[in-house]
């Protein structure tokens, strides 16, 4: 995946993993039209990364059969449940400078991942999320779940000091090597995983790039709502125990610089999404 030009400079890369349980139904149409889009406007080395999360369907036949006919597509299969869990696995084995994930379903629109890598890739964040809360953002949902969403953020805000605006969106990439340093500390094997990771992030004083994004909501979604609140509820509660003890505090977190010049740059505009939004604690 790490290649070299033709004057022999080394081109950054990016892996992207589609975390699955029991997606037989829709896993190949998802994946072969995220292979077609970025084989057709990705400018950059890429690998495709389906985790299946023990799935008891046809799933792991279809990821399978797609690495024999789709040449960017890998796929790894755990015996054990949890997002966060794949996540975590994958991201630490990765060999690409950037890691990301997005959802089967494809909610977020393909036209947003160029803009939400772009940061990382030329050093000039560590991080960076899909934000549906952003004013230019277009989200089609449900006012059930616009309300939650909406709810738990202000939550985060006002228990944690979260400076991110949405930290569930299913969009999200970070510097692999910041990843290999945060995810000792990262215990959550599920969905308040991604909450973990950026709120360790800001904790650490290093910056998010956030990025306005198309999201239409799947109707198809099995997320247990009810479940999930009360989990990330607990979460929040040890996320704040761990910063009153300085447990979030990492000294051996990786700082940003330029892309070095034996690594090909960005190409000119790639990094212009409208209007994104950026912090650093």
């Amino acid at each position: 995946m790490n290649e070299t030009n033709a004057g022999g400079v080394r081109r950054r890369s990016v892996e992207i993993v589609v975390p699955v349980y029991n997606e037989a139904h829709v896993l190949a149409g998802s994946i072969g039209r995220l292979h077609a889009y970025l084989e057709d406007s990705f400018p950059f080395p890429f690998r495709i990364t389906i985790a299946d999360n023990a799935s008891t369907d046809a799933t792991w036949t279809v990821a399978t059969d797609l690495t024999l006919r789709l040449p960017h597509v890998h796929a790894r299969r755990l015996e054990q449940k949890g997002r966060g869990r794949a996540l975590k696995h994958v991201w630490s084995l990765s060999t690409a400078d950037v890691v990301s994930y997005m959802d089967v379903d494809l909610s977020t629109g393909l036209d947003g991942f160029l803009p939400l890598v772009a940061p990382l890739l030329s050093g000039h964040s560590d991080l960076a999320i899909g934000s549906r809360l952003h004013r230019q953002s277009a989200v089609v949902r449900g006012p059930k779940r616009e309300f939650i969403s909406r709810s738990y953020n202000l939550l985060l805000k006002a228990g944690l000091g979260a400076r991110f605006s949405d930290a569930q969106c299913g969009f999200k990439a970070v510097r692999t090597e910041v990843f290999r340093a945060l995810a000792p500390r990262i215990e959550d094997t599920a969905w308040f995983f991604d909450t973990e990771l950026l709120v360790l992030a800001q904790r650490n004083g290093l910056r998010v790039h956030e990025v306005p994004v198309d999201w239409v909501d799947d109707p198809d979604s099995r997320v247990d709502v009810v479940r999930t609140a009360v989990d990330d509820l607990k979460g929040m509660a040890r996320m704040f125990r761990a910063t009153v003890t300085g447990r979030t505090r990492i000294h051996a977190v990786p700082r940003r610089t330029t892309v070095p010049q034996n690594v090909t740059a960005l190409p000119t505009g790639a990094a212009t999404a409208a209007e994104p939004m950026e912090y650093a604690s």
